[in-house]
């Protein structure tokens, strides 16, 4: 680590002087592994840090996109604190408390070539906390165990523990990691990953990390104001609203950030803000540069645009697409775009804007594109003016239409195509295929059911769960479920998930992230809109719901096709030859996205809305895709369990509690179980023979010994 050393001597008003020294201490640089090597190491640290913080000078303040030491009075005369050096977030002045990894905000890119080998030790830090890692996007083929989902494919670092994940680096594209735990992705705990193509000479490349920001409280706090409401100064914060007049989940956002930096705006329509630093981009005049661009925010979905510059999107979370040119697009938590720029405009500075889509507030997250040789000063710019006969296009639209007004038209993802060679949907095989419906309701629910994890690393200890939902078959329609809720997808099926978001609270869009795949995106299904204001006027037709209530007043836990002719693959408008692939994929409200997997991965695999309010409430499921077929746990894995108080009595009682065939085990893995059944009752019977020839013969009694079932599940009333 390189350390250059400065000082300044500053006059204080009391006449003292005092010397300021400034220790530039490189922040976490980059991890790029080199192109050559087969098995790439590095290691992150997880730790709570303070933003507005210099490690040596302490508090900091903004000014004129600078840092300066808070003892100074006159900055125009004063040494400015190495940016690089402090986690700025938004520059407001009062310190947030962070959960980072190797104290920067995003955390240190990691860049490898695809098919190499990736370790990384992951040592937490934390002094109250435990922590894993998920590897966005990666499929951790026959590395499930590597997958970084807390209580389901590892157990969770505890403070001070280290654990060490190995995968291979593929698919190639952009991804990220961030913890899965709780709320802490958003309270700082993310970072690029990036796995690059064996190309030669590609353009050079940025990346661009995008999300709200609150500056006053952490995610946690944000999540009880969610279930319990937001009351400042006795008045009721209103949720914000969408272009479509449907409401987001409650989330005050201070500001937006990009790659960790952003403003505080005291005002915007007079631009009045608080100078923080900002992320600067530099490009070089008649250049194209590619930029991965990554949601990592907790709920609002952004529409990213660059002021005079027209972007090419050529990917989308890993997967090329034909390139289609638009003036912004529209990116949700979870999500991935690449796009590329030429920059063929006038040597000078660019404002890139992200703002969400709320309409009744303003979040705006900012940086600068900024020609080599240009003034290092804020832009002037204008976005783009969108006019009759030169509309602008939008990419990714969460519903039908922008207010005519706007003259903007829409491109929905279903209407992309991939570029990937000789890579159609799955097709629809007798016998081997499967449809499931799984409707996203509310702000924590799938088909009526709310996740809760199990207490113990199911991929390994599968046989201590305890939580599964048999007993939840029981129960009327229209009530709630808490349970390890599982789907079972047997070996090599074709597998078609129709992912709805329909019923009596159908409202906001759900970002979807499936684990251990990237799925075809067959057809997206909107409710219908007002043309003319762009608002939500219903829910789509194609779908009903059992039961005697209607769509709008009911939960929706069991969906089918209206038009019972569509199942087993039969649905009109599928686009199967040409389908782009993606591992997060965004449900409009009132409508549905219908995609295919091919069973061809064995292991659990979470599937849950990526707005972490919502994951964190309940909405997800696992995907038990072919159990019978995981490899064994790593030598030496970690397990995990509560520990319950037993009576003396039944001490030698307690059975191992074993998933019931219709919970999680499917498929080939009762056969396994069988002649284990079997091989073991053998053997209880020969011991038996064995122990009653003695008792026989010593004429001692045997004691009977008891046993415990153990609770299933959790039921709660609807709210």
């Amino acid at each position: 680590m390189t350390s250059v050393l400065h000082y300044k001597k500053t006059m204080w008003p009391s006449g003292y002087h005092i010397f300021i020294f400034i220790v530039h201490l490189s922040s976490a640089a980059s991890y790029k592994c080199d192109r050559t090597a087969r098995v790439c190491e590095t290691s992150l640290t997880v730790q709570h840090y303070l933003t507005m913080t210099h490690p040596v000078n302490s508090t900091v303040y903004p000014s004129r996109g600078k840092l300066y030491d808070y003892r100074v009075n006159d900055p125009s005369t004063s040494a400015t604190v190495p940016v690089d050096d402090v986690i700025t977030a938004d520059g407001w002045e009062a310190k947030r408390l962070v959960i980072v990894v190797n104290r920067t905000l995003p955390g240190p890119d990691i860049v490898v070539y695809e098919g190499q080998t990736l370790i990384v030790h992951v040592t937490n830090s934390l002094a109250s906390d435990s922590v894993t890692i998920h590897w966005h996007g990666l499929h951790q083929t026959g590395t499930p165990y590597m997958d970084g989902v807390p209580f389901v494919t590892q157990c969770p670092i505890a403070a001070g523990q280290t654990f060490t994940y190995e995968f291979q680096a593929y698919p190639s594209g952009t991804f990220w990691y961030h913890s899965h735990v709780g709320s802490q992705r958003t309270k700082g705990m993310f970072g690029a990953l990036i796995i690059l193509r064996n190309e030669t000479n590609p353009i050079p490349e940025h990346i661009l990390q995008i999300q709200e920001w609150n500056h006053n409280w952490d995610s946690d706090y944000g999540f009880e104001m969610m279930v319990y409401g937001l009351v400042e100064n006795r008045t009721q914060f209103i949720p914000s609203e969408s272009v479509d007049g449907t409401l987001f989940s409650l989330l005050k956002a201070h500001s937006g950030l990009i790659n960790g930096r952003g403003r505080y705006y005291f005002n915007y329509e007079t631009g009045s803000h608080n100078e923080a630093p900002l992320t600067v981009y530099k490009v070089k005049q008649g250049s194209v540069y590619r930029f991965r661009a990554i949601g990592v925010g907790a709920l609002y979905p952004f529409r990213v645009s660059v002021d005079g510059h027209m972007i090419t999107v050529i990917e989308s979370d890993g997967f090329p697409i034909q390139p289609v040119t638009v003036e912004s697009f529209i990116i949700n938590p979870g999500e991935r775009y690449d796009f590329t720029l030429v920059a063929n405009q006038t040597i000078g500075n660019y404002w890139i804007r992200g703002r969400t889509l709320e309409m009744n507030r303003v979040t705006m997250a900012e940086a600068i594109l900024r020609y080599d040789t240009a003034p290092e000063n804020d832009p002037v710019t204008t976005r783009k003016e969108c006019k009759v006969g030169d509309v602008c296009h939008v990419l990714n639209c969460p519903f039908q239409f922008y207010p005519a007004s706007e003259n903007i038209e829409c491109i929905f993802f279903d209407q992309l195509r991939s570029t990937v060679p000789n890579d159609p949907a799955p097709e629809v095989v007798e016998g081997r295929f499967s449809e499931y419906f799984l409707n996203f309701f509310s702000e924590g629910m799938v088909n009526g059911k709310m996740f809760k994890f199990p207490s113990v690393a199911a991929l390994s200890q599968p046989s201590a769960i305890t939580t599964q939902c048999e007993k939840c078959k029981g129960m009327k329609m229209m009530q709630m479920c808490m349970c390890t809720h599982t789907l079972n997808l047997d070996a090599d099926d074709t597998v078609q998930i129709v992912l709805s978001n329909i019923g009596s609270q159908a409202g906001m869009s759900h970002p979807i992230h499936m684990h251990g795949h990237s799925f075809y995106v067959l057809k997206t299904g909107f409710g219908k809109y007002n043309a003319t204001t762009g608002r939500f006027l219903s829910q789509t037709e194609d779908l009903a719901c059992l039961g005697s209530l209607p769509k709008e007043q009911n939960m929706c836990d069991e969906v089918i096709w209206a038009n019972q002719s569509w199942r087993n693959g039969n649905i009109p408008g599928l686009e199967l030859n040409n389908p782009p692939r993606k591992d997060t994929i965004t449900i409009p409200g009132g409508g549905y996205v219908v995609i295919r997997i091919k069973a061809n991965n064995p292991g659990l695999w979470f599937l849950h809305c990526h707005i972490e309010f919502h994951a964190t409430h309940g909405m997800g499921l696992l995907l038990n895709e072919s159990f019978a077929n995981v490899p064994k746990a790593p030598p030496g894995f970690p397990t995990c369990s509560n520990f319950e108080k037993v009576s003396s009595a039944n001490v030698d009682s307690i059975e191992t509690n074993v998933f019931a065939a219709d919970t999680l085990f499917s498929g080939n893995i009762f056969v396994t179980i069988f002649w284990i059944v079997v091989g073991v009752s053998a053997a209880v019977i020969l011991s038996l023979i064995v122990a009653l020839v003695i008792v026989l013969r010593s004429s001692r009694k045997a004691k009977t010994k008891g046993s415990f079932e153990a609770v299933a599940c959790y039921h709660a009333e609807p709210r």
